[in-house]
């Protein structure tokens, strides 16, 4: 599709690129006509350029970056995935990747480098003027996933007896201030944290009013080497649009602002997805063999659960071999248990993410999924008792199939909270191991019961 003026649109209703802005993209690559794909991408915002590289094969993208030479957007490496910028960043050469990150701020330019090699780390840096490369240098000491690792080192920082007119006069005058701020800081001569003053407070004050009498000291200052969603979450908690980063003396080292947060939210729900699914830290730009790598393990985990599960279910072969009705039955109480388990194990998992489960509520919240577990069996079983009846017209097997229904959904509940509960209290993430552990414990348990009770009553 193309605009009035004839040029290919950008995006579809829905927010994606077009594939026929795409397939122009890719047709000037093959013909190497470098004058309509530099018409195509130079105009693109970074966050366009980057979606695009994404699209791209490798060769295109290693072709792309070629033809853009200088002229490539450095706005785009920090909205690219992982794999895809070490990609880009394996095509650049590092005086072109040290130009680029000059363009960034603080915490862009750590976020695009922080995953690279020590040795290709020292190259980039060494082409950085000496400021930038130690402030660098600086946040990538701090632990990955920390708060000095989000943080902007650009801020402003004032002392408490300047006054309204000199702050703004600075302001005005200083060629190094950040390229965007909604408040300023206000620091002792030592650079100890007195305080913020918000840019429209100060913009309504008097020229001769002193900074020391518009200074919020009611501030919320977040250490240095604290996790990121720490960090996050006192921005969730007191409505924060930036905060201040101190080190262990108190001192003004940075500035989280709220798009750095945004970014840490989504990045941190994302993680804790692919974690319960097995298959942490994997991208869709990943090549076969790591997808695979990323697969196996927990796959291998799944099938020792399985062929646990499937011990239990020979320990009834005679059973089965008698009434063939239970082979038929038995899937409905394992996937049925299966299920609970997972929604169960979902709340848990995120509430213990956002703090919203602690030692505090634990037992309240154990009750509460117990109870839910109980009275969802009692409503299954009845429903699957009444299904059973008429589809095999036995009372009996019906009775059977209900009471394990109760106890498997009541046993999914338990595990679904108890499990992440004792992961958590172990140290270790609840996210990637908790789904295999309730997975068996529900097959097992469902198994169990099911046949069980139906040995004892039916055969």
């Amino acid at each position: 599709m193309q605009d009035e003026a004839g040029e290919v649109e950008l995006r579809d209703d829905e927010g994606g690129l077009r594939p026929e802005f795409l397939h122009a993209v890719v047709a000037a690559l093959d013909a190497d006509d470098a004058a309509k794909l530099r018409d195509l991408t130079l105009k693109l915002h970074a966050a366009d350029l980057a979606n695009l590289i994404e699209l791209l094969r490798p060769e295109q993208r290693r072709a792309l970056i070629a033809t853009l030479g200088e002229d490539f957007d450095a706005a785009a490496l920090p909205e690219l995935d992982e794999a895809v910028r070490d990609q880009v960043l394996e095509v650049m050469p590092p005086e072109q990747v040290a130009e680029a990150l000059q363009q960034l701020d603080s915490d862009e330019a750590v976020y695009v480098i922080e995953d690279l090699d020590k040795d290709e780390q020292s190259d980039i840096l060494a082409k950085l003027p000496q400021f930038e490369r130690l402030a660098l240098e600086r946040s990538l000491e701090y632990p990955e996933d920390s708060a000095g690792r989000i943080m902007q080192t650009d801020l402003i920082a004032v002392p408490p007896f300047w006054s309204v007119g000199q702050t703004i006069d600075y302001m005005r005058e200083a060629e190094d201030l950040p390229d965007r701020f909604y408040e300023m800081f206000v620091v002792d001569p030592a650079y100890h944290l007195l305080g913020s003053v918000a840019l429209d407070h100060l913009l309504r004050s008097k020229r001769p009013t002193s900074i020391e009498s518009i200074t919020d000291r009611d501030i919320h200052p977040i250490p240095v080497e604290a996790d990121q969603e720490a960090a996050a979450r006192e921005f969730e908690r007191y409505n924060l649009t930036s905060a201040p980063v101190v080190d262990g003396g108190g001192r003004l080292v940075g500035v989280i602002t709220a798009d750095d947060v945004v970014e840490v939210v989504q990045e941190e729900a994302s993680e804790d997805i692919l974690r319960m699914g097995g298959v942490a830290g994997e991208s869709v730009s990943d090549s076969v063999w790591r997808t695979t790598q990323h697969r196996f393990t927990w796959l291998l985990a799944n099938l020792v659960t399985a062929i646990l599960a499937s011990v239990v279910i020979s320990l009834f072969e005679a059973t089965i071999e008698q009434m063939v009705a239970l082979a038929v039955l038995m899937p409905i109480v394992a996937s049925m248990g299966g299920n609970a388990g997972t929604q169960t194990m979902t709340v848990a998992v995120r509430a213990l993410a956002t703090q919203d489960l602690g030692p505090v509520n634990a037992l309240r919240v154990v009750l509460r999924e117990s109870a839910v577990g109980l009275l969802n069996g009692l409503l299954f079983a009845v429903i699957m008792a009444a299904i059973t009846f008429f589809w095999f017209s036995s009372g009996q097997l019906g009775l059977v199939i209900g009471v394990a229904m109760i106890v498997n959904l009541f046993a999914a509940a338990l595990a679904g909270i108890l499990i992440p509960l004792g992961l958590d209290a172990l140290g270790l993430d609840p996210a990637i191991a908790s789904g295999v552990f309730v997975t068996t414990v529900t097959d097992v348990v469902g198994f169990f019961a099911f046949l069980g009770l139906a040995a004892l009553w039916l055969v």
